[in-house]
């Protein structure tokens, strides 16, 4: 794609525009995540699409780029294979998945299934900064993009046009062979001056369905020796799962529908510094008025929000808790109204999210909770604050409504 003059000027204005233009759209995103590996067949695209799920289930806004120009995968994954952007002349409208995720891909602008495509360089760089900057992304909390395979045209344009604020995601599998392609990878970031997030370690043993016993059919810790070996952080392993395969060819995501699986659970782990990365379960998250800007504002002037206790203090995992303090609050006073102790139902997969929800309650305030926990309450239209610490429900929730609640990390492993 030859760069096209307006014909009132010699180009370098047009070309500065541009730039800025990109600048522009790309500071409306607060953080980029660029899925690399030096080998192909490592899944990839599978481990991006559950990233970017994971994220946008936890209540982020999230937009997934398939920058894979030759073998786009995103769409199918996703079941929006049959989906079409909307195009203008100086804009195009991503696909949205849900309400929290957006993607775009070349493989919606394909006509059928048989059609390759045949670009040189130039050309495939015109596609992926199109994509970047025409794109409508809005406010993003992420950007996940999927790249090919390898150190070529595709990853070297991603990085050098979204610039040092990207950070890598490198995927392997743990046998030697892909550990010495996914080796350059990391030196390849390191080049064009990207940080290294981590290494995600792919298909590491097979995990029995049925008896839980694990075999590594690949050997394991190769990925974890790389990181190692580079100075980079491990970020986890994922085993092997037929349903992760099932998932992919029926464009379902796994980690929606198996959040109880063990292979689940490695996605979680994964996820977990991922979420810490937005900043909104971190301490020391202040504005120029000294409040946590990271505290999430809830619509309405009277409302409950519910805390997790024992003893009645602050449990510091809510799945530990004995009883839920409810506490009514008027909003624009900032004052607490009353305080209900109820007794929980068990402690099994997407109960309490419903019944927190069912209690009337807009927001949980939590020590610690998982990643999957996160996003069933976001689902049932719950609100989620994580790292607060222990106290009396009404002391934490009148810090709440004054904006000075103090929130540090997140407890919660799972």
């Amino acid at each position: 794609m030859a760069e096209q003059k307006c014909g009132s000027c010699s180009g370098e204005g047009c070309a500065a525009q541009k730039e800025d233009k990109l600048q522009k759209k790309m500071g409306r995103i607060k953080h980029k995540l660029v899925i690399l590996s030096g080998k192909g067949g490592v899944g990839k695209s599978t481990v991006a699409a559950n990233i970017a799920v994971g994220l946008s289930l936890a209540g982020l806004k999230v937009g997934l780029l398939d920058v894979d120009v030759h073998g786009p995968s995103i769409p199918r994954l996703l079941s929006l294979t049959n989906e079409r952007p909307h195009i203008e002349k100086d804009y195009m409208d991503p696909v949205p998945w849900s309400k929290n995720l957006w993607v775009m891909s070349l493989g919606f602008m394909l006509p059928g299934k048989e059609d390759a495509v045949i670009w040189r360089g130039p050309v495939k760089m015109g596609l992926i900064k199109q994509f970047l900057e025409d794109v409508a992304w809005g406010d993003l909390d992420f950007l996940v993009v999927d790249c090919p395979p390898g150190t070529g045209d595709e990853p070297l344009s991603t990085l050098q046009l979204i610039g040092p604020s990207a950070y890598a995601i490198i995927v392997t599998t743990p046998q030697g062979v892909a550990i010495d392609d996914v080796r350059r990878s990391v030196t390849f970031c390191r080049q064009l001056g990207n940080p290294v997030l981590g290494i995600v370690e792919n298909m590491s043993g097979f995990v029995c369905p049925k008896c839980g016993e694990k075999v590594d059919i690949f050997n394991s810790g190769g990925g974890e020796e790389l990181a190692r070996e580079m100075g980079v952080n491990f970020l986890g392993r994922i085993p092997m799962d037929p349903e992760v395969v099932r998932s992919g060819d029926e464009g379902y995501i796994y980690i929606k529908t198996h959040h109880e699986s063990e292979t689940a659970r490695a996605l979680g782990r994964i996820l977990k510094p991922i979420l810490d990365m937005a900043g909104t379960l971190q301490e020391g998250q202040k504005d120029q008025s000294g409040q946590n800007k990271s505290l999430p504002e809830v619509e309405g002037k009277n409302m409950k929000i519910a805390i997790p206790t024992a003893g009645g203090v602050l449990c510091m995992h809510f799945g530990h808790c004995e009883q839920f303090a409810f506490v009514s609050v008027d909003q624009e006073k900032k004052e607490v109204l009353g305080v209900e102790f109820l007794n929980p139902p068990p402690h099994e997969p997407g109960v309490l999210p419903r019944w927190v929800a069912e209690q009337g309650a807009k927001l949980v305030i939590a020590g610690g909770m998982g990643a999957r926990a996160q996003s069933l309450f976001t689902e049932q239209g719950v609100q989620v604050v994580v790292g607060a610490m222990g106290g009396k429900p009404e002391e934490i929730v009148k810090a709440y409504l004054d904006g000075n609640l103090e929130v540090g990390q997140n407890v919660c492993d799972h």
